[in-house]
């Protein structure tokens, strides 16, 4: 039987272990362009490691999941970091996981309000895209080049979201 996963508010905090939240934080906030606009400085780092690495911007269209929804694998990009921003508001989930000897351990699922983001850190565990009601555009900031950057892992038995 699969095991229940409840989703629990993004926060800086909660999520610091797999990487950070994107959000306007007023403690990030400069006034430039003659104090007209708020600038949120350095929310994140984004990572490229190998040879012939740079740091590519995206856009990803995420089609709604179908709720309850079973969780049957996990991914990791190893080679650098990957942060992910809505374009278009909208809820969506985060799903991470820690890492045990090499596969990922029990996910946790994070709501994540349509002003935020994620940026996950290079080697850390989480779920494809989920976003919740709607289709929605993200910004999306990973690595390109030589080197395989994408490992999957698929669970024996599944974690369920009943309603998010």
């Amino acid at each position: 039987m699969a095991e229940q996963l409840t989703p629990e508010p993004l926060t800086p905090e909660a999520f610091a272990p797999f990487g950070s939240v994107i959000e306007a934080d007023p403690a990030a906030m400069r006034l430039i362009n003659g104090g007209n606009t708020e600038r949120y400085h350095a929310l994140a780092e984004a990572e490229a490691y190998g040879e012939g690495a740079r740091t590519i911007l995206n856009i990803f269209r995420g089609s709604p999941r179908t709720f309850p929804y079973a969780v049957t694998m996990m991914e990791r990009h190893p080679l650098g970091s990957q942060s992910f921003s809505p374009l278009s508001g909208g809820d969506w989930l985060v799903l991470v996981a820690p890492d045990e000897a090499g596969r990922p351990g029990r996910p946790r699922v994070f709501r994540a309000r349509g002003d935020q983001g994620v940026n996950y850190r290079a080697n850390v565990w989480h779920h494809p895209l989920m976003t919740v009601g709607k289709t929605t555009d993200f910004l999306v900031v990973d690595r390109a080049g030589e080197g395989s950057n994408l490992e999957e892992f698929f669970y024996d038995m599944p974690f369920l979201i009943a309603e998010p």
